[in-house]
């Protein structure tokens, strides 16, 4: 067993976090961009279907209350956030969003937007990836006002970076009906190329803005969330469609790293295997100190993966004990391994360094 995967290598490696990581690494502004794993509330202040704004969502969060994250309690940009040592970023339309709390950095993710402009149609009123890039610039002319522009490219420059994007693509866009207009547009292995080829763009332009320190997500086991097996499992096999996609564009987009790392001549953009970072406790939840990887905690119908998370849903008492919190997101405790992996994780999870060493590296150069 990889002591990594452990309970007890969790520990450890939160341990060597807090105690050797985070004393070294000068303070550093922290910029997110994606969907729904990673927004911090931006749906809250739009118009829109997608959002968890209502009880039971934030049920852990130190509030006890909702705040538009898809968790019930904290985000994996909360938990970086926490491991480094700094606060969580405000989502960029909250108007707490000013003086100071700008230095901090902010978050720009939207739930169910993609890399594509027509994913996520159906949710309307949401941030897409190219409004969120505007806004990004918009950010570093506020800043600019605050601190002089030297200081805010400086700010940007040394900032850690976190996009997430790529799910959305394939459960709410070309799997979203049978016969998608996408699917019937593009093959499979031609529409993950198609994917690839625009998310290089979005990858370059976060470079051109002043990114320089990049944590790239990849999709995750997106065949196995409760919503899937609700709609496609008989005996809780995860959905092979939706595996293959994943399969199909995760090894690609690790390859468009290196492309693009090796166009620019340094390691700015590092990619996170977050398919195996599922796997890990999707398949051996027991180990990970959970009851079931299947059954959402919040929700309704088999699996709890039918409809929203709502007031009236079903709940389960202990959070921890569960892999979903809902029909598609983790738990907090799901989300505290993917981040530990991120931190601390080989070359089989983290390529081509985990974000410790990366910020280790940084820091030296700051």
């Amino acid at each position: 067993m990889d002591i990594n995967c452990s309970p007890l290598g969790f520990l450890i490696s939160l341990f060597f976090i807090v105690t050797f990581l985070a004393p070294q690494v000068k303070s550093r502004a922290f910029f997110v961009f994606g969907d729904s794993l990673v927004d911090n509330g931006n749906n809250d202040y739009l118009v829109t279907t997608a959002r968890a704004d209502n009880y039971p969502y934030g049920i852990d969060y130190p509030t006890r209350r909702p705040t538009g994250r898809f968790s019930n309690g904290l985000n994996i940009p909360d938990i970086i956030s926490e491991a480094i040592g700094m606060p969580s970023t405000l989502p960029y339309l909250s108007p707490h969003l000013t003086g100071e709390n700008l230095l901090v950095g902010a978050n720009f993710a939207s739930a169910g937007i993609g890399i594509l402009n027509d994913t996520g149609i159906q949710f309307v009123n949401i941030i897409r990836i190219s409004k969120q890039m505007e806004y990004f610039e918009q950010y570093q002319q506020r800043v600019s006002a605050l601190i002089g522009p030297e200081a805010t490219q400086q700010l940007v420059n040394q900032a850690l970076v976190l996009i997430t994007l790529g799910g959305n693509d394939f459960v709410n866009n070309y799997y979203v009906i049978p016969f998608s207009a996408r699917s019937r547009q593009f093959a499979l292995p031609d529409y993950v190329a198609y994917l690839i080829s625009e998310y290089g763009k979005i990858l370059r332009k976060l470079y051109e803005l002043g990114a320089r320190r990049v944590l790239v997500t990849g999709t995750g086991a997106m065949g196995c969330a409760p919503a899937e097996l609700a709609q496609h499992s008989r005996n809780g096999e995860c959905y092979g469609a939706l595996q293959t996609a994943a399969a199909l564009f995760n090894p690609r987009l690790v390859d468009l790293i290196a492309s693009v790392n090796a166009e620019i001549g340094q390691d700015v953009f590092v990619a996170a295997n977050a398919y195996q970072m599922n796997m890990d406790y999707l398949t051996n939840p027991e180990q990970f100190g959970f009851v079931t990887s299947k059954v959402a905690c919040c929700g309704q119908g088999p699996y709890n993966g039918i409809g929203l998370c709502t007031p009236i849903s079903n709940l389960c008492p202990n959070r921890d004990l569960y892999a979903f919190w809902d029909a598609f997101h983790p738990t907090e405790k799901a989300n505290r391994i993917i981040v530990n992996q991120i931190l601390t994780g080989s070359s089989k999870y983290m390529h081509p360094m985990n974000l410790s060493t990366a910020m280790l590296l940084d820091s030296s150069r700051i």
